[in-house]
């Protein structure tokens, strides 16, 4: 009987393989002298002008997060039910892959931004990694453009920018593998996946609605 395939997911930040496949107040009218005729007209005072936030200011302030205070916060319950079947178990320690091989995106992720890791699997040829961080505007800036550059498919989704890529290499057992990252870029937050051989399509989008409802 053959062996079976022989692949870790522990991958360097920057993996050989992978390179083969990233109140204005109205003014009260001025009282007449007493000797001066009262006019018989009722004036009537302009409306208060009232300053609203516009659209824009609105949405930005309800796009905003705060860092989850574990993995549970991050999963519905359906797709948390999904992982415990498919890849257990959650937050294994042998596993050390990143949630990002592209090196402009991993600078950012590894300057010390508040970020929260959660991974699914053990070393194995299966598994996710995912990472939730608080970005600053700019950063957030940097790493669409690092996606964009480097082929990401992209596209506007649940209020805001969604980054994906898939590919195949052969193991050195000549067996294929398939992975792939997805990016999710909102307000102050950035969600990114790293998945071997496992990419669930509702896995993100079940991220983003448990972060932002």
């Amino acid at each position: 009987m053959s062996a079976s395939p022989r692949i870790v997911i522990r991958f360097a930040p920057i993996a050989a393989a992978v390179a083969l496949l990233t109140a204005g107040c109205a003014t009260p009218a001025a009282t007449a002298p007493e000797d001066s005729p009262v006019p018989t007209g009722t004036a009537t005072a302009e409306p208060t002008p009232t300053a609203t936030p516009t659209p824009v200011e609105t949405e930005a302030l309800t796009d905003d997060i705060a860092l989850p205070a574990s993995c549970d916060d991050i999963y519905p319950a359906d797709l948390r039910a999904q992982l415990e079947g498919d890849v257990p178990p959650l937050n294994d320690p042998g596993v050390t892959m990143y949630s990002t091989e592209n090196a402009d995106a991993l600078t950012i992720l590894e300057s010390g931004v508040p970020t929260l890791r959660c991974t699914w699997g053990v070393p194995s040829d299966i598994g996710v990694a995912t990472t939730v961080s608080l970005v600053s505007p700019e950063q957030a800036s940097r790493i669409g453009d690092a996606l964009s550059t480097a082929g990401f498919g992209s596209e506007a989704a649940a209020g805001g920018e969604i980054y994906r890529t898939s590919q195949q290499m052969l193991s050195m057992d000549e067996e294929v593998v398939e992975l792939g990252e997805t990016h999710f870029l909102r307000g102050n937050a950035w969600v990114a996946t790293r998945w071997v051989n496992y990419g669930p399509e509702g896995y993100t989008p079940g991220i983003v609605s448990a972060l932002w409802g």
